[in-house]
C-alpha cells in the first residue's frame, strides 16, 4: 500500500501556504479550486503530499489537536535558524535516541509540525 497524502483544513489558505512553502521549504506539487473550496497539494513528486483544504463557510473547533506531521527537512539546523529568525518559537532539541534529533513547531491553524534529521 502506497501513502498518498494527510489532509489539513485550514482557516486561511494563503497564510497557510505561506507557512509551507516559504517557511518550511514544501515545493507547491498543485493548487485548484473555486470560490467556496480551495486544495493546495505540497511536496516533491516522488513523495507522499501535505494536502491542505480551504472551505468558505467552515468552522474549525480544536483544529490540530492529537495530529502531528512529520517532516525531514535537507538541512534541519539552517532551517530551525530560519524559522527562528522569523520569529517563530520551537521546541527542542530533542533526542530521545542517538538515532534522531528533532523540533517541534505550530502551523498557523494549530497543527503540530515535526522537523526531524536522522544520525
Amino acid at each position: 500500500m502506497k501513502f498518498n497524502w494527510v489532509t489539513l483544513r485550514v482557516r486561511d489558505m494563503k497564510k497557510s501556504l505561506d507557512f509551507y512553502q516559504n517557511d518550511l521549504g514544501l515545493v507547491l506539487d498543485r493548487r485548484f479550486g473555486q470560490e467556496n473550496m480551495e486544495l493546495a497539494f505540497l511536496g516533491r513528486k516522488d513523495q507522499a503530499k501535505v494536502e491542505l483544504i480551504w472551505e468558505k463557510d467552515l468552522v474549525l473547533d480544536k483544529v490540530g489537536q492529537g495530529v502531528s506531521i512529520g517532516l525531514e527537512p535537507e538541512n534541519l539546523e539552517e532551517l530551525v535558524e530560519s524559522l527562528k529568525a522569523k520569529g517563530y518559537s520551537l521546541i527542542g532539541p530533542i533526542s530521545p535516541n542517538p538515532h534522531i534529533t528533532f523540533y517541534y513547531i505550530t502551523d498557523p491553524d494549530g497543527y503540530t509540525i515535526q522537523l526531524s534529521k536522522s544520525i
